[in-house]
């Protein structure tokens, strides 16, 4: 089993330092000591001082020996990138492991998963190669530690552990294993979490905070036509019927086609844009490199006209669509219907905005109001019982 590093940030006679924990092992005492760290009586613990502390210099060297648990570190200044890790953990496989791990790839493509897919279980399973060091595994526990060691110790949230449930599933098919993994028992319970919602004046200080054309209308079909930021970006130029005033979205998530409602409202400007920025096959395309645009660029803008609008609710384009499908609820329009309009398999994945759609909460009466109002009614008129009336 892969020995294990803690890193914690920490004071020490009055200087910033990084405490190196971990259990007492020859060779990883001997690679932290040629790193430059040094030995604390008082604390039981080597240590770096912080200025002096490069994270990415320290994964680097180590974390062919250890698994690196850098989350208790104040300041991650050097902190490394997701490539940098990706990387790292290709490099730290053995030979054997190599081949499994390109036929894993393989076996998941021929069952025609997407990109991400991809991409995201090769990774995980990879890190559990280089922490088990085995390919073929004998039983349940040796998921479970990794879970314990690696998954909980990074702070890795409840949907990637699933991710990593899942993606076990689909190797323990592959290498044939002789035990099973009940996904349901096995994965934890997914967390029910509201989405965030603008108000409609809130979307409309967002567009309007927008005087970059290209950026007003990636926000404009993102609330209007509820899209997702990967369809947003994936729209081609044939993908717009004007006539019918639709959007194509193709091949969106769960492999599946549907049109979706352009907004009378942003033709002009729609028009406009095309006209202006004259996209070759993209509709929204990055027109330095003439390639598609890339959601972290939707991302960082829509942040910046955030602040602008001086709105102080986090979003991100999913927020957007979250709105959509909220207005359309609160507007009066059946939720049969948005289920369609935004792709969902399922109607109980549409009947989350059930829960967070303002309208029907105005018309319910708060008890407290009742008794306020109940009160102010009564000392209106209250009237005492004087001597005339008896």
């Amino acid at each position: 089993m892969k020995k294990k590093i803690i890193l914690q940030s920490a004071i020490h006679k009055k200087q910033a330092i990084v405490l190196i924990q971990f259990v007492y092992d020859e060779q990883l005492k001997a690679l932290i000591q040629s790193f430059g760290a040094k030995w604390s009586n008082s604390l039981k613990c080597w240590y770096a001082k912080s200025d002096e502390f490069s994270l990415s210099s320290f994964y680097n060297q180590l974390s062919p020996y250890a698994f690196i648990d850098y989350q208790n570190l104040k300041n991650k200044t050097n902190a490394i990138t997701p490539t940098v890790q990706k990387t790292s953990i290709k490099a730290q496989l053995n030979e054997e492991q190599k081949t499994v791990a390109n036929n894993f790839y393989k076996y998941l493509k021929g069952k025609r998963f997407s990109e991400s897919t991809l991409r995201t279980y090769s990774f995980m399973v990879a890190e559990f190669l280089v922490y088990n060091k085995k390919t073929i595994l004998k039983d349940i526990r040796e998921i479970e530690q990794f879970i314990e060691d690696v998954l909980v110790p990074k702070k890795s949230s409840i949907s990637t552990h699933r991710q990593f449930v899942s993606a076990m599933n689909h190797y323990l098919d592959f290498i044939k294993a002789e035990f099973v993994l009940d996904f349901k028992t096995f994965a934890p319970r997914k967390d029910k979490k509201l989405p965030n919602v603008l108000s409609k004046k809130e979307v409309l200080r967002l567009i309007q905070v927008a005087k970059n054309l290209k950026h007003r209308v990636c926000i404009t079909l993102l609330y209007s036509s509820g899209l997702r930021i990967g369809e947003l970006i994936n729209l081609k130029l044939h993908d717009l019927d004007f006539d019918r005033n639709l959007l194509k979205i193709t091949m969106s998530k769960g492999r599946k086609d549907r049109y979706v409602p352009i907004a009378n409202s942003i033709l002009p400007m729609l028009n406009n844009y095309l006209n202006t920025y004259q996209p070759t096959t993209y509709l929204i395309e990055n027109e330095t490199l003439n390639q598609q645009y890339s959601a972290g660029s939707v991302r960082k803008f829509l942040h910046r006209y955030k602040l602008n609008a001086k709105i102080n609710k986090k979003i991100t384009p999913h927020t957007l669509r979250h709105s959509y499908a909220t207005h359309l609820l609160e507007s009066g329009t059946d939720i049969r219907y948005i289920q369609t309009l935004l792709g969902h398999s399922k109607p109980e994945t549409t009947m989350i905005y059930t829960h967070v759609q303002s309208e029907a909460f105005k018309k319910i009466n708060n008890p407290l109001d009742l008794i306020v109002e109940h009160y102010k009614n009564s000392q209106k008129n209250n009237k005492f019982i004087t001597n005339k009336d008896l």
